[in-house]
């Protein structure tokens, strides 16, 4: 068996095994292996039977490629069985590189009937990789129209799934006028918009400019989705050019091309993974084995898409931070270290499929430092067709949750890394929320909800609070507090990253200011109404509580910390229920909150007084009034034992002696004050043991006067940080006393 370029070629043996392919795996961390080595160490019986294999495969393909005239496969032993050989070393190994040229030539010659032809075609699997000139030369067989149209569509439908295993494309990218002109054939125009898709670079649009009238005039007839991904390349590369509207968000651009081709391809990989370490070599990913019906562990490693593999042995002798020129494309599958990127971030050839950027640090921060929204677009396209099709709550007969699980980690990694949410990530949750179960992939989802992008009120209300609030009434206590969390994280996102530090000489508010103000303001006010339901359904949890507290303490500090003009109190749902708990650490949590309110309402209110115009807003007298009310309820409650008189709030604790007095309780008016507050009776408690050790009655009227303070001295070495910077900002004998002693200490 040889391969053919001239007669005088001389033969060569048919090796599914070459010397100089390496191990891609072991190359990104730095080693290497000894393909010679490896082969003497794993002479086994499974060698002799791939011996027998390859020897059964030539003998087919020499077959195959010396047919002249047309042969029907019915009654032909002989082409049945060299059939059924391509088939099954195809399906148990693979094939080799050179097997490629025969049998794409032999398919679209048309020398067989269409039977053989879509058996050949699937049966394509490569072991390694697909050298670029079987291709060149099989679209030469496919502008002689020797075929039928349906395996036309079958070789395009196969050239998009194999793109990333070609060995180098720079012969694909000269037929790019070729491909081009098949735009008119309808049957197949979405196979060719999808492989232009891949194809297209910056200069390739630019070239074509001229021939997008193809385009605009078929979109005129009818906006098909994969035209419309063609032109929005077009329009980001030249956007002077293509002034066409498109739609800002598809669900889908193009049908599923993958065929029998993907599953084959990851189980043949996974079966040449467990046989030997130098199969290992010809596959391109990692050496962990991957999935037979998942599409994105495949495509989450960066393929050999512009490399000649060949030729890897010497790039890896390369300096690591050789720089290519400008008019010379870096592959990714070379690009190991930072100072590599630095170098050639300004010709970095990023990968067809997009799938591998979400595991590569280095093209995650090529992606922060370089806004090309060419890469935004493809890495949309890919992860939005691999969300919609394998949601496990939303695909019949998906239940590979585990797999699904792993995905959504690894895209919600990417997020953290980039610090945003992705497009992509943002619809598909919206449209999956309200048939979301709460279950299924609970953590996984929650926390892609934490980076949802900043959207529009009325759309964040739809798409996401109120399926969100379904769900939240109607589940455990622990789903609660994951929610809440959840919100708390995406507050957070949201102003760490969008968050618009303008200059004092500022005299307008920025729209995208007062927008951002207004969806955070929603944020608050949905999180303080399912707070305030969920007290009541949980019978006011200290668990719950915490995580409401939690999520408060960044509210709190919004205008100092964040530089946001916004403060937003807790309902009173959420405050008395805080006030009157039966556990410290939430009192103690609630008085810090408290004392964040004041120390960011002072400084908005000495702002506005002294007529700086940093943010041009103004809070409303009703926020302070209600941080009135509530800091009177905290001060009678804890300190002077009044708060059932004083409590001014609209649903404070108020209420009339008569009815007080039907109430029969002992020392009524101080049961919440520091000392007798059932959060505070633990540590009520273990001080009089100390400060009367003799006194085994526990009488806590005891702790007044001098105690008082003692026992104020003995909570804060207890931790209670909120309440000594509460008591100390609120009440002015203690702040007065805390300023004296700090002055003395100075001095």
């Amino acid at each position: 068996m040889q391969r053919r370029r001239s007669s005088k070629t001389p033969k060569q043996p048919l090796h599914v095994f070459h010397k100089s392919q390496t191990d891609l795996s072991a190359w990104r961390k730095g080693g290497r292996i000894n393909p010679e080595k490896s082969l003497q160490n794993n002479l086994s019986s499974n060698d002799q039977k791939y011996d027998s294999q390859e020897s059964s495969l030539e003998q087919a393909l020499s077959y195959l490629e010396k047919v002249q005239n047309p042969v029907a496969l019915k009654k032909n032993t002989v082409l049945q069985k060299h059939l059924a050989t391509v088939e099954s070393t195809a399906l148990q190994q693979g094939l080799p590189p050179e097997a490629f040229e025969i049998l794409l030539s032999v398919v679209l010659s048309g020398k067989f009937v269409d039977t053989v032809n879509t058996r050949l075609l699937k049966s394509l699997i490569p072991t390694s990789v697909i050298p670029e000139n079987s291709l060149v030369t099989a679209v030469s067989w496919l502008c002689a129209s020797k075929c039928s149209s349906s395996i036309q569509l079958l070789f395009l439908r196969w050239l998009i799934t194999v793109f990333d295993f070609i060995d180098h494309k720079e012969q694909l990218h000269a037929l790019y006028g070729f491909f081009f002109s098949f735009l008119q054939d309808e049957k197949m125009c979405p196979y060719i918009c999808h492989l232009l898709y891949l194809l297209t670079r910056k200069e390739s649009g630019e070239s074509h400019l001229c021939e997008l009238e193809t385009i605009l005039f078929l979109i005129l007839f009818g906006m098909q989705s994969y035209l419309q991904a063609l032109l929005s390349l077009y329009k980001l590369f030249c956007p002077e050019q293509v002034t066409i509207t498109l739609p800002g968000k598809m669900k889908t651009y193009f049908k599923n091309s993958e065929g029998p081709w993907k599953a084959a391809i990851a189980a043949v990989r996974q079966r040449n993974q467990g046989t030997s370490p130098l199969s290992q070599a010809v596959f391109l990913g990692t050496s962990q084995p991957q999935s037979r019906k998942r599409k994105w562990n495949a495509q989450l490693v960066i393929p050999a898409s512009s490399t000649n593999t060949n030729n890897l042995e010497e790039d890896r002798e390369k300096s690591s931070v050789e720089s290519y020129s400008a008019n010379e494309s870096f592959p990714v599958e070379q690009l190991r270290t930072f100072p590599q990127l630095l170098q050639n971030i300004h010709c970095l050839e990023f990968p067809s499929q997009m799938g591998s950027v979400l595991t590569n640090p280095l093209l995650l921060h090529y992606m922060n430092c370089v806004k090309d929204e060419s890469i935004y677009l493809r890495l949309y396209y890919w992860m939005g067709q691999m969300l919609q099709e394998e949601c496990t709550w939303c695909v019949v007969d998906n239940p590979n949750e585990e797999e699904f699980k792993s995905f959504l980690n690894t895209v919600y990694k990417a997020e953290c890394f980039l610090q945003e949410g992705l497009a992509d990530c943002e619809e598909f949750l919206y449209r999956t929320l309200p048939l979301w179960d709460g279950v299924c992939c609970r953590s996984e989802v929650l926390r892609l909800v934490s980076w949802i992008p900043l959207s529009s009120v009325s759309d964040i209300k739809s798409y996401l609070y109120d399926p969100l609030a379904q769900l939240f009434y109607t589940s455990s206590i622990y789903f609660k507090c994951s929610v809440l969390e959840t919100l708390k994280q995406l507050l957070q996102n949201w102003l760490n990253c969008n968050v618009i530090q303008m200059d004092s000489e500022f005299s307008s508010l920025n729209t995208t200011l007062s927008g951002l103000v207004n969806v955070v303001a929603e944020l608050v006010h949905f999180v303080g109404r399912i707070s305030t339901i969920a007290l009541r359904l949980e019978n006011n949890s200290t668990f719950l509580l915490y995580f409401i507290l939690d999520f408060y303490e960044t509210v709190c500090d919004m205008y100092l910390k964040y530089n946001l003009p916004l403060l937003i109190l807790p309902p009173a749902g959420v405050f008395y229920p805080a006030l009157l708990c039966m556990d410290s650490v939430n009192l103690n949590q609630l008085c810090y909150i408290m004392y964040r309110y004041r120390t960011n309402l002072v400084a908005a209110k000495e702002n506005e007084l002294s007529k700086k115009k940093i943010l041009q807003f103004k809070f409303s007298n009703q926020t302070y009034q209600e941080y009135n009310q509530y800091i009177t309820a905290m001060v009678g409650c804890l300190w002077t034992s009044s708060v059932f008189q004083k409590d001014i709030h609209p649903q404070g604790l108020r209420m009339d002696d008569e009815l007080l007095s039907k109430t029969a309780v002992k020392e009524l008016k101080t049961s919440f004050n520091i000392v007798y507050h059932p959060a505070m009776m633990g540590y009520s408690v273990h001080f009089l043991q100390q400060a009367c050790p003799d006194d085994t009655t526990f009488n806590f009227r005891l702790i007044k006067g001098k105690k008082w303070d003692w026992y104020l001295e003995y909570l804060y070495a207890q931790g209670l940080e909120g309440l000594k910077v509460f008591i100390e900002s609120s009440i002015s004998r203690v702040s007065q006393a805390a300023r004296s002693k700090a002055e003395n200490m100075q001095m």
